[in-house]
Formats: C-alpha cells, sequence, structure tokens
C-alpha cells in the first residue's frame, strides 16, 4: 500500500476535479429555462467527491447506500448513452465514443462501492480505510478489478492522445492562418508586414479551422456534451474548453485505476 502522503495527494486532484465541474454547472447556470445540462460535468463532480472521501478518511462524504444509487444511476445512464451512439456510429462508439469512458468509471466506482471486503466499513465511503490507517480493505472478483484498471489505463491513454491531438490542432490553425497571411501582406507592403493584419489574420484562420474540426467531430462528442474547442455553449474563457473536461477524465481515471489496483 503506498503512503497515506500519495493517496491524500490524489484526493486532493479530485477535489480539484469535482471544484472545476461545480464551477462549469454555475457559469451554465442549468436551472434556467433552456440551458444545457451537461452528464458529464455531473458525473465528475460525483465522482471527484466520492473518490476524495474514498481517498482521505477525514473527508465526509455520503453513505455507502446512497453513493450506491447514484453509480447505478449514473452506469444505466451512460448505458444507454452508448447504446444509441453505437446505433449511430456503429463499433466506433466503443472503441473511440466519449461516452463510453463514462460508462467505464460509473462501473468501476459502483463496483468498488459494492464489492468491498476484508476490514468493516465505517459508516463513510467503502474505501473509508484507505487513508486513514485501519486495516486495508480489498475487492472481491479481482479480476474484474484488474480488467478495470486495464480497461481505465487504456481510455486514459486514448485521453491523453485526444489533447495532444487538440495541441497540435491549434498550432497548425495559428501555423496555416499565419502563413498566407504574412506572404500576401509582405507582398503587397514591400516586405513590411503590419502586424494588425497579421493578428486579424491568424484569427480569422483560426476560427475557420475550428469551425471545421468542429464540423467533422462534433456530432460523436456531442454524444455526452463534449465538442471540440468548446465543448458546451454558455460556459466561458478557458473552463469551456474541451481539454478540461479531457484532463478532469484523465485525472479520474489514473485515480481509479490506481484504487483498484491497490486494492486488489
Amino acid at each position: 500500500m503506498p503512503p497515506a502522503w500519495i493517496l491524500d495527494i490524489f484526493g486532493a486532484l479530485m477535489l480539484v476535479v469535482a471544484a472545476v465541474s461545480a464551477a462549469r454547472l454555475v457559469a451554465v447556470r442549468p436551472w434556467r429555462r433552456g440551458a444545457v445540462i451537461t452528464d458529464t460535468d455531473i458525473s465528475h463532480l460525483l465522482m471527484g467527491l466520492a473518490m476524495a472521501g474514498m481517498l482521505a478518511s477525514s473527508l465526509t462524504t455520503l453513505s455507502n447506500t446512497a453513493w450506491e444509487v447514484i453509480f447505478g444511476v449514473l452506469t444505466a445512464w451512460f448505458t444507454y448513452r452508448v447504446v444509441r451512439d453505437a446505433r449511430a456510429n456503429g463499433v466506433r462508439a466503443l472503441a473511440g465514443g466519449h461516452c463510453a469512458p463514462h460508462l467505464v468509471h460509473s462501473g468501476a466506482m459502483l463496483y468498488m462501492f459494492l464489492a468491498p471486503t476484508g476490514s468493516a466499513m465505517s459508516g463513510g465511503s467503502g474505501m473509508s480505510g484507505m487513508g486513514g490507517g485501519s486495516a486495508m480493505q480489498t475487492l472481491k472478483y479481482p479480476t474484474l478489478a484488474f480488467v478495470f484498471a486495464i480497461v481505465l489505463i487504456g481510455y486514459t491513454v486514448w485521453d491523453l492522445d485526444q489533447l495532444s491531438a487538440l495541441r497540435h490542432g491549434l498550432t497548425a490553425a495559428v501555423a496555416g492562418a499565419a502563413g498566407p497571411v504574412l506572404a500576401g501582406v509582405t507582398a503587397g507592403t514591400g516586405g513590411a508586414v503590419p502586424s494588425a493584419a497579421i493578428v486579424a489574420g491568424m484569427a480569422t484562420g483560426g476560427a475557420t479551422a475550428t469551425a471545421t474540426d468542429s464540423s467533422s467531430g462534433a456530432d460523436h462528442r456531442a454524444a455526452c456534451g463534449e465538442v471540440a474547442g468548446s465543448d458546451r455553449s454558455g460556459v466561458p474563457g478557458i473552463l469551456g474548453s474541451s481539454g478540461v473536461v479531457v484532463g478532469c477524465r484523465i485525472a479520474m481515471g489514473v485515480t481509479m485505476a490506481l484504487m483498484l489496483l491497490i486494492m486488489i
């Protein structure tokens, strides 16, 4: 078992994920009529709070029964979303869909609350002994825990690739916009390049590239509230970036895999 301070770090990381997800929900004001409610942020908020309580016994969370109901509902919901996505996009919805990772996360959380054994649970979350110095709990059906961990690691690697693609796409958009603008303006001004013209051209080119990227992947990503560039209307600034959602999912995937492997 790793030192308690390592578990505390991951617990703090999960609180950050929960805080970011809560900020996104507040920014979009889902209680208003006509507002878009993203199940991704709701699930991230709940999972972040649950895992923080599982890793740090000093954090008070809901009872085991409450978490079991919550993650049972989330698992059923994302199962429905994945089935609907598979009907529209085929098998690639499982290999590259944006709902499938959430289904695996929800299922793994439900499993961790339903299958603990060993030390007695103490009213809090199913892994309350993990960071509290009491007897370590293990999970029933360790093979299933190992399979969950491997799948989570696989989706985490895929998410890292998504972040890399977003970064390279932004770089390509800026370079692609700047090249023609520099050439055209330089030719028309005898070598002098007005900075205002460069900035305007890069902004126009970047917007075009973003629109193209959104049109090609929006239908697939929108299934779970994620659209390239800005994954939900109404979320301002950096909070509205797809990279924020993917980053939160990476943090949760790594943390879940660690917890499962520790308890095998």
